[in-house]
């Protein structure tokens, strides 16, 4: 039987291999206000989706696969961090939800059969780090995918950002227990197309005259900064025969120069 202390240690080893374990994305986003923003969007991507299986990729904490399972589907969300994984499987009954560890670059060595749709959310791709790895991602999800069926994709946009150089994304504040939780999330775009990101937490305490701010947590992360036609190119080469590029879920035309996000919709 394995003893208590090995089991520590264990689970510290693998804290410290997950890069996010210490980030805990479910404070720090507002999840019901974002999650009823974007829940007409995907209402009506998925509506004729068959079989009604989804796959949510790079799912973290699960709050995306549990508003697609309780719109009537089957969802299993893949993700690599273990720490992600087990917060989205503690955070309540499963429902039809399950979520299994795994690469989304080797999707076959993670799920089987035929699914209806997919979603791959916020900064998810950028964690993909090559052109060999990114083809691998798009061919292997068309493989699972049933004929016409639908994919969103949605990042930063990443051509604004490295043409303009931008530094910051717009500051998350939230109620913590003894104060406010900021979250701060610093980048520095670099000419060879990969941006460092620094995600850090930080206690604001303005009683406190000792010490009004406090960093909770801080990390530097290695992301690519993929390009609208980068990934178009990629999708398409992978077996996507039509692929859509919005600005933001309200489906305006996606401009480089000035829109927030990229969402892709792609159809197998």
């Amino acid at each position: 039987m394995e003893s208590s202390a090995l089991r520590y240690l264990k689970e510290q080893h693998m804290t410290d291999q997950d890069q996010y374990s210490r980030v805990d994305y479910r404070r720090l986003i507002a999840w019901p206000e974002r999650l009823k923003r974007e829940g007409p969007f995907f209402e009506s991507v998925f509506a004729s989706a068959s079989p009604r299986r989804l796959l949510d990729l790079g799912c973290g904490t699960g709050e995306h696969a549990r508003l697609l399972a309780s719109g009537g589907f089957e969802v299993v969300g893949v993700d690599s961090s273990p720490t992600m994984l087990e917060k989205a499987r503690s955070s309540g009954p499963l429902g039809s939800a399950q979520f299994v560890e795994g690469d989304i670059c080797n999707l076959d060595a993670v799920v089987a059969g035929a699914f209806g749709g997919a979603i791959c959310l916020g900064n998810v791709l950028p964690h993909v780090s090559d052109g060999e790895a990114l083809n691998a991602f798009f061919t292997g999800l068309a493989a699972r995918l049933s004929p016409g069926a639908p994919f969103v994709l949605q990042i930063l946009n990443y051509d604004r950002i490295i043409e303009k150089g931008e530094r910051y994304l717009p500051l998350n504040f939230r109620d913590g227990d003894d104060g406010e939780i900021v979250f701060l999330r610093l980048m520095s775009p670099r000419p060879d197309g990969t941006v460092l990101f620094f995600p850090t937490t930080l206690e604001l305490r303005p009683e406190d005259d000792e010490q009004p701010v406090r960093v909770n947590h801080a990390r530097r992360v290695v992301l690519r900064g993929w390009r609208s036609a980068e990934i178009e190119s990629a999708c398409r080469a992978g077996g996507f025969s039509e692929v859509a590029l919005l600005g933001s879920y309200e489906r305006e035309a996606f401009d480089p120069a000035i829109s927030r996000d990229l969402v892709v919709v792609a159809r197998r």
